[in-house]
């Protein structure tokens, strides 16, 4: 019974051996993997250029669509009294 033991003790402490050895193959891939820090900030650059242009697009829109659709129209005579009132 104790060479029993002894041999899966053994067996056991050899696998454990094998497998926790120095993995710097996979630190290396995961550094390869990794985009630089100077990419990642281009990146969001980019993306907030992208938002602002678009964010000044649609004020631009909406201002041209407020002057075309008033086209200086005079106001009514309802809504000039409406005035005079306040």
């Amino acid at each position: 019974m104790k060479r029993l033991v002894f041999l899966i003790g053994g067996t056991a402490s050899l696998a454990l051996a094998a497998c926790g050895g120095n993995n710097q193959d996979a630190v290396n891939n995961a550094e390869l993997n990794q985009p630089a820090a100077d990419d990642l900030n281009a990146l969001a650059n980019e993306a907030a250029m992208n938002a602002e242009n678009q964010a000044l697009g649609n004020e631009q829109a909406n201002a041209e669509n407020a002057v075309a659709n008033n086209n200086g129209a005079n106001p009514s005579e309802a809504e000039e009294k409406n005035v005079d009132s306040m």
